[in-house]
């Protein structure tokens, strides 16, 4: 089944607010790589919330989460960092940032700021490098120039993908791994993968998204034919769904379950847990973020025929038995933690217009 959806504009009100630490610096005293994962931070006196990727890989270490915890209204703007390449040693893995990930970061106003690490250690697993950390200096630079920045978040986006921003940053990528690899006496990829992105990216901006839109494709195909050990699939079936905004940009997603009753559209986004009632918080946000584009689409069909749709957060566990909807989840035994929480997803829930659902192992 593929869907195909459109954005117009993008809203959404957030209840579940995490408390971000504060930071305060200046372009002396500034160290990315000390600040936690997720912060609000006062520089040079211009309040951002901030969050670091470790990978330009979406699906490691809740990169959506973060950004969703850092979609804050008493900031100036919202920044990301992503490293556009990170190589773990020739035994580990290398992951590239794609295309879709900074027009996401874009649609959700987001400003990324792409950087390179500079420095490792020789981890305790064989061929592998552990404790990557990016070039401050360069990351001070940037954020001189994002706080100056009046600008949108899609036309910095736009500009950080310049191709001469690109080949500045492989470059410099391809140097430091080469220092890297000296340093730790690590084998790290072949350097040809590196060339030959930079390559890609060197064509401009279309060729980039052509690339990228090429592994995010063959990567939704493997996605949609594949079901995961941990996932508790309902009645549904797994589906394509390309989102387009009103730029004309497309999105690639997989949603967990599709199905459909008389004209409506079930859109579930699909989170487990095997030990718990409830998957972690990290994992609910990272949901979360998809409910933020599902309940801004304005236009959904399949084929040619337009249908109404609800969007649904399903949360699946294997220590109970039935199904609960929206307020109903409510009536688990929960912990008093997780009870605040799930009252405030649920008013959440309600105020943007999608579902929770809570269902056992044998429905």
């Amino acid at each position: 089944m593929e869907l195909f959806g459109e954005i117009e504009n993008l809203t959404y009100k957030k209840v579940i607010d995490q408390s971000l630490e504060k930071f305060k610096a200046d372009s002396k005293t500034l160290n990315f790589n000390a600040l936690p994962p997720i912060c609000l931070l006062e520089f040079e006196c211009v309040p951002l919330s901030v969050s670091k990727w470790v990978s330009p890989k979406r699906t490691r270490s809740y990169p959506y989460a973060r950004v969703y915890d850092t979609l804050q209204k008493e900031v100036s703007k919202t920044v990301t960092i992503i490293p556009i390449v990170k190589d773990e040693g020739k035994k580990g893995d290398r992951d590239f940032v794609q295309w879709d990930t900074i027009s996401l970061m874009s649609l959700l106003n987001v400003y990324v700021i792409l950087a390179y690490y500079c420095d490792t250690k020789k981890s305790s697993k064989e061929g592998k490098i552990t404790g990557q950390k990016f070039d401050n200096a360069f990351l001070v630079t940037k954020f001189e120039e994002l706080i100056d920045c009046r600008a949108s978040a899609l036309h910095w986006n736009l500009k950080e993908l310049s191709k001469e921003n690109l080949e500045l940053l492989m470059n410099r990528v391809i140097e430091c791994y080469r220092y890297i690899s000296k340093k730790t006496g690590v084998n790290l990829h072949s350097e040809l993968g590196l060339l030959e992105f930079k390559n890609k990216l060197s064509e401009g901006v279309e060729g980039f998204k052509d690339f990228s839109r090429s592994k995010a494709q063959e990567a939704q195909r493997r996605e949609v034919a594949t079901v995961q050990p941990k996932e508790l699939i309902g009645k549904g079936v797994k589906a394509k769904l390309t989102i387009k905004n009103y730029l004309g940009g497309l999105y690639y997603f997989t949603v967990d379950e599709v199905f459909i009753e008389a004209d409506t559209v079930f859109l579930v986004e699909g989170k487990h847990s095997r030990k718990d009632y409830l998957p972690s918080e990290s994992d609910i946000k990272d949901g979360l973020l998809k409910m933020i584009l599902y309940t801004n689409i304005n236009r959904l069909q399949i084929g040619t025929k337009l249908y109404n749709f609800v969007p649904v957060l399903k949360l699946t566990s294997e220590k109970f038995k039935g199904r609960f909807i929206n307020e109903k989840v409510l009536s688990l035994p929960f912990e008093e933690e997780q009870k605040i929480f799930m009252e405030n997803l649920i008013k959440e829930a309600k105020m943007n217009g999608f579902q929770v659902w809570l269902e056992g192992k044998d429905d």
